[in-house]
């Protein structure tokens, strides 16, 4: 059994105006994904700015009340769940955000930050709860004297490192990684990853790992969801994704990986056109039409939906897209 089962989930924003402020049109910024997470297993998320990533993130921690569709953690139904019935499932479910400076409360020391958890569920005795923020620390690379410092004192790299042991407190299940390392240099990236990684070892942790560059998602991912306009367009095992990429949006991403040696010249297939709005979507398949793609009009009227073309392997089938 999995233990996150997302299941036709749909986030759909009301956009309102006029005197009266009525919701005037509608922001379908996840419109219908169903995906799984096993235990102990990292599924990447990738896709371009204003995809909807970050708010399936959200939606899957909920933060959001999702619109439609289901959520199942460990079998259980949490879709509707009130904030009270919430509460326990919450040890289990944890976020990393993208910004730690914007994720971490200035005026608090670190150690308020991490006892905060402790606090919230009711785990622990004064001195039980400073021992944990010590051994959090420790766990994270940290000093324990950074307990008694402010967030603004550390760098991004040591922020986000104080952000990963907040979520670690509990001793989560599932972790929702939200572009964990996009907002830090490329020289404290890989550090961060390999802290990632050695916790989910150690800890038997499943992320849900959230990012715009396939080649961060490779280096963490068994399976990868390629996410456009709010659905999902492919989704594969990692090794499978990168070699047999089938979806056209896919193989562009792909291609867009910068290449380390210079000296190497490839063919590159360039995005044309703009990334469709999610209040004014087109009809058929939106990436076929921001392409204009000759075959693009064969795929209004079609339930695009994914198929499984291989084991494991699903792609979006539509004549625009697929070969």
């Amino acid at each position: 059994m999995s233990l996150l089962n997302v299941e036709n989930l749909k986030m759909h924003f009301p956009v309102r105006g006029g005197i009266l402020m009525r919701a005037l049109k509608t922001c379908k910024a996840v419109d219908g994904v169903s995906i799984s997470v096993s235990q102990g297993e990292t599924l990447g998320l990738v896709g371009e700015s204003g995809c909807g990533k970050t708010t399936l993130g959200k939606a899957i921690v909920r933060l959001y009340q999702p619109t439609d569709g289901k959520l199942q953690f460990e079998g259980q139904d949490i879709t509707h769940s009130s904030q009270r019935a919430l509460r326990p499932i919450r040890r289990d479910i944890q976020m990393i955000f993208q910004d730690p400076a914007e994720s971490l409360n200035p005026r608090l020391t670190v150690r308020d930050i991490l006892e905060e958890p402790f606090l919230v569920q009711k785990q622990g005795t004064t001195a039980e709860r400073r021992q944990w923020v010590g051994e959090l620390l420790d766990k994270v690379g940290l000093a324990s004297t950074a307990a008694d410092r402010f967030p603004f004192e550390f760098s991004g790299g040591q922020r986000q490192r104080i952000g990963i042991a907040r979520a670690i407190a509990l001793k989560p299940k599932l972790i929702v990684c939200d572009e964990p390392v996009s907002a830090l240099d490329v020289s404290v990236q890989s550090q961060v990853l390999n802290l990632m990684l050695d916790l989910q070892r150690e800890m038997g942790l499943s992320y849900l790992f959230i990012a715009h560059g396939l080649s961060v998602v490779k280096h963490m991912s068994d399976r990868v969801a390629v996410m456009y306009l709010g659905k999902i367009v492919e989704l594969a095992p990692s090794e499978e994704l990168y070699h047999n990429p089938r979806h056209a949006y896919t193989k562009a991403l792909l291609d867009a990986i910068p290449v380390p040696d210079p000296s190497k010249r490839r063919a590159r297939r360039l995005l044309s056109g703009d990334v469709p709005s999610p209040i004014d979507p087109p009809k058929g398949c939106a990436f076929g039409h921001r392409m204009k793609h000759p075959k693009w009009e064969q795929s209004v009227g079609m339930e695009l939906k994914l198929e499984e073309i291989s084991p494991g392997h699903w792609v979006q089938k539509c004549p625009c897209c697929v070969d």
